[in-house]
């Protein structure tokens, strides 16, 4: 089992090798420009990297916490404040005009809304596997990269602590109940931005 205690990430290079994969993704008997599925899983891919969702939250997402305005409702805080995270237009408007399932709920983007919410995790980790083994990326030492979908909730964090984003926000939009879970789990990444700042003021000294 892989240590989440470490965390690892997609670089922009291989988020977009995953992309384009999902265009080559097709089932027995289909052509891969007409395959729901590839359709869906770069539906699901794209969603759980903007948003920072799990894969457990993205699969059973309700439509009608997308509004008009592309902000995704993520979860209701303690005090009852609703937490918004901005999809890009493109997103959202891929997630909006996601291909029905085999089984089509008008409630859900990718769940029937029948049987197990595991279940329906587990069928789309199944998709991934298969997608990741497309992409086929690589360490820099040339290995095989082990890849898991947590990992684009890890991507979502990390691409926002570098800019200048609090780190009690990013907490927020993680659902962390606590700041010191985000530092625990990016802590290299808290420290490269504190590494940013010094090396901001030392400049202005200038």
């Amino acid at each position: 089992m892989k240590d989440r205690s470490v965390t690892d990430y997609f670089s922009r290079d291989e988020f977009n090798r995953l992309v384009d994969s999902t265009y080559r993704y097709q089932q027995k008997g289909r052509e891969a420009a007409d395959d729901p599925v590839g359709k869906r899983l770069r539906a699901l891919l794209l969603l759980m990297r903007w948003s920072g969702l799990a894969i457990r939250d993205a699969v059973t997402l309700e439509r009608e916490r997308l509004n008009e305005s592309d902000e995704l409702l993520l979860y209701r805080a303690k005090t009852g404040m609703p937490v918004f995270v901005k999809l890009p237009p493109e997103v959202a408007k891929t997630l909006r005009e996601v291909p029905p399932g085999p089984k089509p709920n008008p409630r859900y983007f990718f769940w029937s809304g029948n049987g197990e919410r595991k279940s329906a995790v587990a069928d789309w980790q199944r998709s991934f596997r298969k997608l990741f083994h497309m992409a086929d990326l690589k360490k820099p030492d040339g290995t095989k990269k082990r890849c898991f979908p947590h990992m684009l909730r890890d991507t979502f964090a990390i691409e926002l602590l570098p800019k200048d984003v609090p780190i009690d926000q990013v907490a927020l939009l993680l659902g962390h109940q606590s700041v010191k879970t985000t530092e625990k789990h990016y802590a290299p990444f808290v420290k490269a931005r504190q590494e940013q700042l010094i090396a901001s003021v030392q400049k202005a000294w200038e």
